[in-house]
């Protein structure tokens, strides 16, 4: 029999899974003063804390084509799935290590998948990559479905701070201070092009909770399965699961923290949701 392994990069959140062989290539995020590997080992709230106060420039480093072969290991059939694109080199790299793999070990195959996403929306694509597998689908068919799949799912965020993307360059300082700023939060959503697309400044928590759940409906959310994914702020989580429940009866949600990679782009307070279009 075939071996199948999932393979991610560390923005999908997951150190193990329960019903398939899972493996996962650590992002880093680089200051000045220290290096923070996103694997097992890491403190995320400790991470969390430290970005809290740091000030300077920091910069994210994608896993190598090296770090991508070692978690595809032996396995025959690969199905690899990576942060967007639009905001990392994972993907580029990804497909050079099934390059290498696939010339390297005649037979053996490798899928990469860009999820144009981050987070819980990658969280729920490797968790139906997983009810694939438990059902008996095969390879061909499982790369084949999960690209219908990802068609129908979706990510929406709150943030409270800006000030990692702006020294990581993404956004501009300027841009960067709106958030935070009299209790502004950022509301947004992951745009088809696969960036962090913001939609909306609300005063406030609880009215960036609304926001979310209005946007969760237009954006095709009825049925199906929500993830949240939270830095350091699980009162928010929760009341936002309620929220769903109460307007969406048949949801299934579940809420946990965000890793290092997640968790340095949230910042404290941060919310981001993959969810499930109707």
């Amino acid at each position: 029999m075939r071996k199948l392994r999932i393979v991610s990069d560390s923005s999908s959140d997951l150190l193990t899974l329960d019903y398939a062989d899972f493996a996962f290539s650590p992002m880093k995020i680089i200051t000045a003063e220290r290096e923070f590997v996103d694997d097992k080992n890491l403190d995320v709230e400790e991470m969390a804390n430290f970005f809290n106060q740091y000030k300077d420039r920091s910069q994210t480093s994608c896993p190598n084509p090296s770090d991508w072969l070692d978690a595809f290991g032996d396995a025959d059939d690969i199905i690899c799935v990576t942060i967007t694109s639009a905001l990392s080199g994972s993907y580029n790299s990804a497909n050079t290590a099934k390059q290498l793999y696939e010339s390297e070990n005649e037979g053996k195959r490798v899928f990469v998948l860009d999820t144009l996403s981050a987070g819980p929306e990658i969280t729920l694509v490797i968790r139906k990559i997983e009810e694939f597998i438990k059902d008996g689908m095969d390879f061909d068919s499982i790369c084949k479905n999960i690209q219908n799949y990802i068609k129908h799912t979706g990510l929406v965020f709150m943030l409270k701070s800006l000030k990692n993307f702006a020294n990581n360059g993404r956004v501009s300082p300027i841009v960067a201070k709106i958030a935070g700023f009299a209790g502004i939060c950022i509301v947004g959503k992951a745009s088809d092009e696969g960036t962090l697309e913001p939609t909306h400044k609300c005063r406030g928590e609880a009215r960036s909770l609304e926001t979310l759940l209005n946007d969760l409906e237009l954006l095709g959310l009825r049925k199906g399965k929500v993830s949240i994914g939270h830095c350091q702020n699980e009162t928010a989580a929760t009341e936002l699961k309620e929220m769903i429940k109460e307007k969406f009866q048949s949801v299934q949600i579940e809420i946990h923290k965000l890793r290092g990679l997640c968790s340095f782009y949230a910042e404290k307070g941060g919310l981001l949701v993959g969810f499930e279009k109707a």
